[in-house]
């Protein structure tokens, strides 16, 4: 997996006991497609509400293996209804995120946004709506849960 391009802007600040839910809109298109390799482009863009945080990660995705591998990881969760790849491109986007939170000194978004029933937190805990289109050779996801870090920022980060 490959990030070709990271920004974070703090566009507010978070008062003590505010809870941050993030909205999330994800973008994942196949661009080359080989015998036993797929191309994939995604893009991710985090907001909160209230506007605190703004994240922006977007990169391409290599799939190699057998076909039939490559084809489920493509499949869509029948649980969450996000791809399977996108938990692979989640783990590495959230890496990232986190660190420019961490710099930024906002929230970062949980680790388990577009996945909480497999991180150990109770699912009463994550507000998690997912909506997944699939389009010819692209695949759309929406998601926004709530999260009770508490942290304040400001700052832009390219």
């Amino acid at each position: 997996m490959e990030i070709t391009s990271l920004a974070g802007v703090r566009l507010g600040f978070k008062s003590g006991a505010e809870t941050v839910n993030f909205d999330v809109k994800a973008k994942l298109e196949e661009r080359e497609r080989k015998s036993q390799m797929v191309v994939v482009g995604f893009s991710l863009l985090l907001n909160t509400k209230p506007n605190i945080v703004k994240f922006e990660v977007e990169g391409t995705a290599t799939l190699a293996g057998k076909d039939a591998e490559i084809n489920k990881m493509l499949e869509t969760d029948p649980e969450t209804k996000v791809p399977y790849v996108f938990q692979r491109i989640y783990q590495t986007a959230y890496t990232a995120m986190y660190l420019i939170s961490t710099i930024l000194n906002v929230p970062p978004p949980p680790q388990d946004l577009l996945f909480p029933t497999r991180s150990g937190v109770p699912v009463e805990d994550i507000n998690v709506g997912v909506e997944a289109v699939v389009v010819p050779e692209a695949v759309t996801v929406q998601a926004e849960t709530g999260s009770e870090e508490v942290n304040e920022a400001k700052a832009v980060k390219k």
